[in-house]
């Protein structure tokens, strides 16, 4: 193959996709719309309120009223002394939405209650009125015992003993290490490669099919081997990809931080007032666990001690291999499918070979974060058709530098290999055309010298 001929392709197929308005459309558009999206749903979810609800309490037992505190959505008015049945038939003309009906303490010291509205409540309702009637309950059973101070006693007996966990080195030294924050990054690492490679494969199969139903592709091999044009339309179709993605990342970037500072300006530039505004027992809960002071001194700072003790330099270098390898191979192969087609539509039968590797890959690296070193875990990150996806994810558990050897060693192989194959069916396909070719077809195409 001759480099000079591939990089004259890699330059064409770059800058005839970037300079199409569907490139520069698609480049812009898409963060717009992601981050307009994003940050809109929150300045809804900020600003809007539920409507007020006044609701009406029918208590029999005695023990529940005096928790029906009002909140800003939710007004509780007690009407004991009117039967429900009269409360229910006149909910609208009473400026009543709703009644709660408290049935008397049994014998299990428990009530029953129920709660009629003419319109279905939300659940901040429902589960507002349910947390207060459990611990009116509650309440009432502790203060039956009539031991002294056993409301405080039980507070007391309440453990909540928090886990630290180290990793050691050779040298004996410890470093905190959480693996929730190991799962997230996994989790995510696995589901990005995931996703560029089927994204970025997909193109190159569109970009043959194309030039293929065109009959652009015609022209092009009189001048250029089969074999380069293959090499160079990969290479050429990554950069494209690459280029908007990252043109993604620095425009999304710039309107979530403009965009997002406009919002905090809005709210006074305290993050607590997002909390406060959304209203409810949640925010309560929200607010308080914001302002704790042991949140800041384990939970943020073992998040951030926890990435600093990670390989950071050796994961991003070795996520950046599994991606070229692994979309090189994919899209060696995705671009011999595109050439033995005439159509996208035609694509379906011999494209689920490819899919469903992807398919595993993506499954076994959601269960990797939850059981690295598993035996599923580690063939997962082996076997060349996963391995991108699956050993990205056990990366930030660890893993011994001589599966990572053998992994790439395979990966590179099995991309040598199938490029190797898949050039020579496309050499063969992409000037077929006229008929519906099968696996039967590849095969003699493959045999062919």
């Amino acid at each position: 193959m001759n480099l000079k001929t591939i990089g004259i392709v890699i330059r064409r197929e770059y800058f005839n996709k970037v300079r199409k308005k569907s490139f520069i459309w698609t480049t812009l558009l898409v963060p717009i719309l992601i981050a307009g999206l994003t940050i809109g749903i929150m300045y809804a979810v900020i600003n809007t309120k539920d409507k007020t609800k006044t609701i009406a309490v029918v208590d029999a037992s005695g023990i529940v009223m005096p928790y029906m505190t009002d909140t800003e959505t939710i007004l509780f008015k007690e009407v004991t002394d009117i039967p429900v049945d009269s409360v229910k038939t006149k909910l609208s003309a009473m400026g009543y939405d709703g009644v709660l009906s408290v049935g008397a303490i049994d014998s299990t010291r428990s009530v029953s209650a129920e709660l009629f509205s003419s319109k279905p409540f939300g659940m901040e309702v429902n589960e507002s009125v349910t947390a207060r009637i459990n611990r009116a309950v509650e309440d009432y059973r502790i203060a039956s015992y009539d031991i002294a101070g056993l409301d405080q006693i039980l507070k007391d007996v309440k453990a909540n003993v928090k886990l630290r966990s180290y990793t050691m080195d050779e040298d004996g030294k410890e470093k905190i290490s959480e693996a929730g924050v190991y799962s997230i990054l996994s989790m995510i690492m696995g589901i990005f490669l995931f996703m560029f490679i089927t994204m970025f494969g997909s193109m190159v199969m569109s970009s043959v099919i194309e030039e293929k139903t065109s009959r652009v592709v015609e022209v092009l091999v009189s001048s250029v081997k089969s074999t380069e044009l293959m090499f160079g339309k990969i290479i050429g179709v990554a950069l494209v990809a690459l280029t908007q993605f990252f043109l993604w990342i620095v425009l999304a970037g710039a309107i979530f931080t403009i965009g997002g500072g406009a919002l905090m300006s809005k709210l006074g530039g305290d993050p607590t007032e997002i909390v406060n505004k959304m209203g409810g027992e949640q925010a309560d809960q929200m607010a308080a666990l914001a302002a704790s002071p042991e949140l800041a001194d384990s939970g943020i700072a073992t998040v951030i001690s926890t990435l600093q003790n990670l390989p950071i330099g050796q994961i991003v270098g070795l996520f950046l291999l599994y991606f070229v390898f692994g979309y090189l191979l994919y899209a060696s192969l995705f671009a011999a499918i595109g050439s033995a087609v005439e159509s996208e539509g035609d694509t379906q039968q011999l494209q689920l070979p490819l899919t469903i590797p992807l398919m595993l890959a993506y499954i076994i690296a959601l269960y990797a974060f939850r059981a690295p070193d598993s035996s599923i875990a580690f063939w997962g990150s082996i076997v060349p058709f996963t391995s991108p996806v699956v050993m990205i994810s056990r990366l930030p558990f660890g893993v011994p530098t001589w599966e990572i050897v053998l992994s790439l060693a395979l990966l590179v192989l099995t991309f040598a290999l199938c490029a190797w194959l898949s050039a020579k069916i496309y050499r063969v396909g992409i000037l077929m055309f006229g008929k519906k070719s099968t696996w039967k077809d590849l095969w003699k195409w493959l045999k062919q010298k």
